[in-house]
C-alpha cells in the first residue's frame, strides 16, 4: 500500500516552520496559556499581536496556530479576505468543517442570510449583459440601473449626517411595524439590516457544541488593521457581554494587526488579555536566522542587517539567497529587495519574482498567465515562489507581503514606464476575458463572488496602466459596489487606495482614502455623497447613485426621503427600472399601493422578463384584493423563475384569499420545499390552517417558524394570536411579553395583546396597549379600529368615532374599518351616516348578509318596514339562517305588531338560540295574548343561560326588560338606574324602548307605571342622538 503523500501546501508549511527563528517569549507565553485551565486567573482569553508591517505578525500567528493544533485544538484563521462579520463567520464555518467540527445550524443561517440579502438585491438585477470593463464607455444605464437599487447594509445604524434623530426613530418604528413585501418577517429584516443580531447567537450555540468535544478552540484574526473596523466591536461584545449568549470558556481569540488595541474599548479588560508587541529582530535573532540558512560571512551578515533593519520578512527573504561570498556585497545605497534580486542567481526566478508582484493576488491561473512558460516549468516556479518568505497563503491564493511587493513595484515602474503600462493592460484584459467567461450563465453577475473578484482585479490593473482614463469608469463601479454591500464597497475603496499608492497616483490614492473614511460609517450614504459631490459622474451614474441612496433611506424606514432620492434618480434617467421598482416598494411601505403598482408597471415595461418585479407587483395586487391581476403576475414570475420561494408563497396566499385553500397549501408547500426556513411561508401556511380549523397543524407551523427564527418578535406575536384564538390566554400573554422583551418598538404585539385583553373584558388594559401600538405607528388602522371598539364598550363614543374615522381615512377601501364605522354611527344614532356606510360596504365588503341585516334593523327603527323586510329577505338569501338573521326578523315583526309572525320566528330561533328565542317569544305572546299568558315564557327565559354571553351594559338593559315583562317595578327601577348610569349605545336604547312599547300596549300591563319608565328610556335614547347629531 502506498504511503499517504503530503500535499504541496503542507510541505511548504513544514519547511517554513522548520526555519522559524525568534519570537521565543511570545511562543512560550501562548504555549503556557494552553497549559492553564480557563478558570486559572493566569489564563488569558485574548492575545493581541501588533507591530509594523514586515515585523512577522502573520508568521507568528501561523506558528501559534500550529502550536494550538499540536495541543489538540480546533482552529480557524480569518484575514482581510473577509469583509464583514457574516463573511468572517462563513470562513470559520468552512475551516471548522474541514476539521470535522461542522457548524450546521450556522451554515443554514448563513445560507438564509445570503438568500435574503440576494432577494433584497434582486430588484437591482437585470437580464441585460454587463459591459466588458470598467474603463469601457459601455457602462450603460442598464448596468447602473442594477447598481442603483442594490444597497444592502450589513450593520443597522443611523445615517451619519443624513437623517435626524426624529426621522430615524420614526422610520425605524414604522419599518418594524410594517414589513415590506420582500422582508416578510422580523427575522428576515434583521438578517439583512443587522445580521450579527441573528447570526451571533447561533454562532455561540454552535461553538458550545464544538468546545464540548475539544480541549481548545482558537480563532485567529489577522490583518486586524483592516478587519478590526468591523470585527473589533463585535468581538468586544462577544467576549465581555451576554448580549448574544455565552462564549465557551475554552475559546481563545488571537488578533494580529499593526496597531495596539483600542484602550478606550479594551482598557478595562487587561486582566484577561495578553498584549504581544512585536519589534524587528534583535541582532542576535537576525544572526541566528541567517546562520540557520548558512549565511555566516560577516560582511554579508552586516549588509543584511543594514538593509533590513531587522524586519523578519526581509531578513528571511535575503537569507533564502544562501549568500556566502563577501564579494556579493556591493552598492550601499541599494535596498533589501534590490539586493535580493541581485543575489538571486537564477535570472528566470528573478523575473518571476518581479512579474508576479504586479497582481494583488496570485493563483495558478494568474501565475501561468503572468509567467507564460511551459506547464512543467510553471509548476516548479510557482512552488518556488510560494515557498518564499514574502509570499503568504490566502485561502486558495497567494499574496506578496507589502513590505516586499511595494519596492518591487517601484523598481518595475521606474525601470520601464511603457512596459509597466503594457503589462498592466494585458492583465486587465485577462481579467476582463475571464469575467466574460464567468458571466455567461449569470443572471446578475454582481451577485457572484468570483465575478466580483475578477471585476475588482481588472479595475486595479486599468488604474495602474492609465489612471486618468480609467478612474471615471472605476468610480461608476464604486457606485455599484456601494449598492451591493458595505463590505463590497470597502473592497473597492481599499483597491483604489492600493492602486494610488502602487502607481503614485495622488488622485486615485485620495479617492481610496476618502472612500474608506466615508465607509467607516455604518451606511454607504456618506460614500455615495462623496461620489455625487466630487466624481465626474455622467447623468446615468448620478441616477444610479441617487437610487442607491433611496434604497438606503428605504431600508432604514425613511420612505419619504427615499421617494425624493428615487425622484431625483428618475429625473436623470427615466429608463432606470430599478428606481421605478424601488420607488414602488417605498410607496407600498407608505400604504400607497395603487401608486406603487403604477411604478411597477413602468419597471415591468422596461424589464418585462424580470421575475422580481412581477412578484412584487403581484404581491401588491394581492394586498389590494386584485386577485386576478395578482395571479397573472405571480404565474408569470414563477414561469420565469421556479426557484423563487416568495413567488410561490405570494401565489399561495392569493389562492387562499380566493377560497382555494388546497391550491394555497400546494403553493406554500412548494415555497417551503425550496426554502424550509422560509418563516413568512410557515406563518402564512399557519393562517391557512387556522381558516380550515386545523389547529394542531397551525401550531406545528408556528412552532417550526420559531425554531428557525428563535428571536423573532413577529413569529412570537403570530403564535400568541393563535394561542389567543385557541383560548390559551396565559400562553398567549407569555408569547406577547417575550416578543415585547425582544423588540419593545414592535407595534403589532401591543395591538394583539390589547385585543386579547379586550376579549377578556379588560378594556382599560386593552386601550393602554393599543395606545402604545399607535404611539409607535400612528397610521396603524387595525389598532385604531380595535381601540375604537374598546372605547365604544367603555362608553367613550367621541374617542371611538375619532378612531374609526381616522382608520377609514387611512384605508378608505377597508371593508372592515367601514363596517366598524357603520356600527359606531349606529351606536350614536347617526342613522343616515350608518346607512351610507352599510351601502358602501356592500360594494367593497364580502359579508353581504351582515350588511343587509343591519340595514333591515336600521329601516325597522325608522319605521320603514317594507324596506326592512326586503333587506332581511336578502340577508337570509345571501347568508342563510343564523341567530343574527332570526333576531333581526323577529325584531321587525314585533315592530310591525305582527304577533303570529313574530311568534313563528321566535320558535324557530329557539332551535338555534333558546334564550334569545324565549325573549322574543315572551314579547310576542305579551303583545298577542297579554301579560298573564306571557308569564310562563318570561319564567323560562329567566331560567335560561341568557346572561352568560352579554356585556355588562346589555345585561342591565335585558334585566330591565325582563323586570318590565313580569311587572317587577322596583327591580325595573334598579336595573334601569344601573343601565342608564353608564353610557349606552343608541341602538340598544332604541331596541329597549321598542320592546317596552310592545309591553306598554299588552293586555294586563299597568301602563301608568310602565309609561314613565318608557319615557325615561326614550329620553336617554334621544339624548344620545342629539349629542352626536351632525
Amino acid at each position: 500500500m502506498r504511503p499517504t503523500q503530503l500535499s504541496m501546501q503542507e510541505l511548504i508549511r513544514q519547511r517554513r516552520r522548520a526555519g522559524f527563528v525568534g519570537r521565543g517569549d511570545e511562543r512560550a507565553a501562548f504555549r503556557e496559556n494552553l497549559d492553564l485551565p480557563p478558570a486559572d486567573e493566569r489564563h488569558r482569553f485574548l492575545f493581541h499581536v501588533h507591530g509594523n508591517a514586515g515585523v512577522g505578525k502573520t508568521f507568528l500567528v501561523r506558528e501559534l496556530e500550529q502550536t494550538a493544533k499540536d495541543r489538540g485544538a480546533v482552529t480557524a484563521y480569518v484575514d482581510e479576505s473577509a469583509g464583514s462579520v457574516p463573511e468572517a463567520m462563513a470562513v470559520i464555518c468552512q475551516q471548522l468543517a474541514g476539521q470535522g467540527a461542522r457548524l450546521k445550524k450556522l451554515e443554514e443561517a448563513l445560507t438564509s442570510y445570503r438568500e435574503r440579502r440576494h432577494e433584497a438585491e434582486a430588484e437591482a438585477a437585470t437580464l441585460e449583459p454587463v459591459p466588458e470593463g470598467p474603463s469601457a464607455p459601455a457602462a450603460t444605464a442598464v448596468r447602473l440601473g442594477m447598481a442603483g437599487l442594490g444597497m444592502m447594509v450589513p450593520v443597522a445604524g443611523p445615517l451619519i449626517g443624513a437623517v435626524d434623530a426624529g426621522q430615524l426613530a420614526d422610520g425605524a418604528a414604522r419599518l418594524k411595524a410594517r414589513l415590506s413585501a420582500r422582508f416578510r418577517n422580523q427575522e428576515d429584516v434583521q438578517l439583512v439590516f443587522s445580521p450579527e443580531r441573528v447570526l451571533t447567537p447561533r454562532f455561540l450555540d454552535e461553538l458550545s457544541g464544538v468546545t464540548s468535544e475539544t480541549p481548545w478552540l482558537v480563532l485567529f484574526f489577522d490583518t486586524y488593521e483592516r478587519t478590526g473596523t468591523f470585527l473589533d466591536g463585535w468581538l468586544h461584545e462577544l467576549m465581555t457581554t451576554d448580549r448574544y449568549g455565552e462564549l465557551p470558556a475554552n475559546v481563545i481569540i488571537v488578533t494580529a494587526g499593526q496597531h495596539p488595541f483600542d484602550t478606550a474599548r479594551w482598557g478595562g479588560f487587561a486582566d484577561f488579555m495578553a498584549d504581544l508587541p512585536l519589534e524587528p529582530f534583535t541582532e542576535a535573532e537576525a544572526r541566528g536566522l541567517l546562520a540557520d540558512r548558512g549565511v555566516t560571512a560577516e560582511p554579508v551578515v552586516a549588509e543584511v542587517l543594514r538593509l533590513t533593519g531587522g524586519l523578519p520578512v526581509l531578513v528571511s527573504t535575503l537569507a533564502e539567497s544562501h549568500l556566502a561570498d563577501p564579494e556579493d556585497v556591493g552598492d550601499p545605497s541599494t535596498t533589501a529587495v534590490e539586493r535580493f534580486l541581485k543575489w538571486e542567481p537564477n535570472p528566470v526566478r528573478r523575473r518571476v519574482a518581479v512579474d508576479c508582484a504586479l497582481p494583488r493576488l496570485l493563483n495558478a491561473d494568474v501565475f501561468r498567465a503572468v509567467v507564460d512558460c511551459a506547464e512543467n516549468e510553471a509548476r516548479e516556479l510557482y512552488d518556488w515562489l510560494r515557498a518564499m518568505p514574502f509570499v503568504s497563503e490566502r485561502g486558495d491564493r497567494a499574496q506578496y507581503h507589502e513590505v516586499v511587493r511595494a519596492p518591487m513595484l517601484r523598481l518595475e515602474r521606474r525601470r520601464s514606464p511603457r512596459d509597466w503600462t503594457r503589462r498592466h493592460e494585458r492583465l486587465a484584459q485577462l481579467f476582463a476575458d475571464w469575467q466574460q467567461e464567468r458571466q455567461a450563465d449569470l443572471r446578475d453577475p454582481w451577485a457572484d463572488r468570483r465575478w466580483r473578484e475578477l471585476r475588482l482585479a481588472e479595475a486595479y490593473h486599468r488604474l495602474c496602466a492609465r489612471e486618468q482614463t480609467a478612474l471615471p469608469g472605476v468610480l461608476r463601479d464604486v457606485v455599484t459596489a456601494c449598492g451591493r454591500s458595505h463590505a463590497e464597497a470597502r473592497r473597492w475603496g481599499r483597491m483604489l487606495a492600493d492602486a494610488g499608492e502602487d502607481t503614485q497616483a495622488a488622485a486615485v490614492a485620495r479617492w481610496g482614502r476618502d472612500l474608506l473614511t466615508a465607509l467607516e460609517a455604518p451606511e454607504a450614504a456618506a460614500a455615495l455623497d462623496l461620489l455625487l459631490d466630487r466624481a465626474a459622474l455622467d447623468s446615468v451614474s448620478r441616477a444610479a447613485a441617487h437610487a442607491a441612496r433611496g434604497r438606503i433611506f428605504r431600508t432604514d424606514g425613511d420612505h419619504r426621503r427615499a421617494l425624493l432620492e428615487y425622484d431625483r434618480a428618475l429625473a436623470l434617467d427615466a429608463e432606470l427600472a430599478g428606481a421605478h421598482h424601488g420607488r414602488g416598494v417605498a410607496r407600498a411601505h407608505l400604504g400607497e399601493y395603487a401608486a406603487a403598482i403604477e411604478d411597477l408597471d413602468r419597471a415591468h415595461a422596461l424589464q418585462p422578463d424580470n421575475a422580481e418585479i412581477l412578484e412584487t407587483r403581484g404581491d401588491y395586487h394581492r394586498i389590494l384584493g386584485n386577485h386576478d391581476s395578482a395571479l397573472r403576475d405571480l404565474d408569470r414570475a414563477i414561469e420565469l423563475d421556479r426557484t423563487a420561494p416568495p413567488s410561490w408563497a405570494a401565489r399561495g396566499m392569493t389562492h387562499h384569499a380566493l377560497g382555494h385553500d388546497e391550491l394555497a397549501l400546494e403553493d406554500l408547500a412548494q415555497a417551503l420545499a425550496l426554502d424550509p426556513g422560509f418563516v413568512w411561508a410557515l406563518v402564512r401556511r399557519a393562517r391557512v390552517r387556522r381558516s380550515r380549523g386545523e389547529r394542531e397543524l397551525q401550531m406545528a407551523d408556528l412552532d417550526r417558524a420559531l425554531e428557525v427564527a428563535l428571536d423573532s418578535a413577529w413569529v412570537l406575536c403570530e403564535r400568541g394570536d393563535a394561542l389567543s384564538a385557541a383560548g390559551r390566554e396565559a400562553e398567549a400573554l407569555a408569547d406577547y411579553q417575550r416578543a415585547i422583551d425582544l423588540d419593545e418598538t414592535y407595534a403589532s404585539v401591543y395591538a394583539s395583546r390589547g385585543v386579547l385583553h379586550a376579549k377578556h373584558g379588560r378594556d382599560e388594559e386593552a386601550v393602554a396597549d393599543l395606545d402604545r401600538a399607535l404611539d409607535l405607528d400612528p397610521e396603524y388602522s387595525w389598532a385604531l379600529v380595535h381601540r375604537s371598539q374598546a372605547q365604544r364598550r367603555r362608553g367613550l363614543f367621541d374617542q371611538a368615532l375619532a378612531d374609526v374615522e381616522r382608520a377609514v381615512a387611512l384605508d378608505p377601501d377597508s371593508a372592515w374599518a367601514l363596517s366598524n364605522r357603520a356600527t359606531t354611527n349606529l351606536a350614536v344614532g347617526r342613522l343616515e351616516q350608518a346607512r351610507l356606510d352599510l351601502e358602501r360596504y356592500l360594494t367593497i365588503g364580502s359579508d353581504h348578509a351582515w350588511a343587509h341585516r343591519h340595514l333591515a334593523e336600521l329601516h325597522a327603527l325608522n319605521g320603514r318596514f317594507d324596506e326592512a323586510l326586503a333587506a332581511a329577505d336578502t340577508a337570509l338569501a345571501t347568508g342563510g339562517e343564523s341567530v343574527d338573521e332570526a333576531e333581526a326578523r323577529c325584531g321587525i315583526h314585533l315592530a310591525m305588531r305582527d304577533w303570529p309572525g313574530a311568534r313563528r320566528l321566535a320558535e324557530r330561533m329557539r332551535t338555534i338560540d333558546d334564550a334569545g328565542g324565549l325573549l322574543y317569544l315572551a314579547l310576542a305572546v305579551s303583545g298577542e295574548e297579554g301579560a298573564a299568558a306571557a308569564r310562563p315564557v318570561w319564567d323560562a327565559f329567566t331560567r335560561s343561560a341568557w346572561q352568560e354571553t352579554l356585556s355588562p351594559q346589555v345585561h342591565d338593559l335585558v334585566r330591565a326588560l325582563e323586570s318590565a315583562g313580569v311587572q317587577a317595578w322596583s327591580e325595573l327601577d334598579m336595573w334601569l338606574h344601573r343601565a342608564l348610569e353608564a353610557p349606552q349605545e343608541w341602538d340598544d336604547l332604541a331596541t329597549l324602548a321598542e320592546c317596552l312599547d310592545v309591553l306598554l300596549y299588552s293586555e294586563g300591563v299597568d301602563r301608568t307605571r310602565l309609561a314613565p319608565r318608557l319615557a325615561t328610556v326614550t329620553a336617554a335614547r334621544d339624548a344620545v342622538r342629539a349629542r352626536y347629531a351632525e
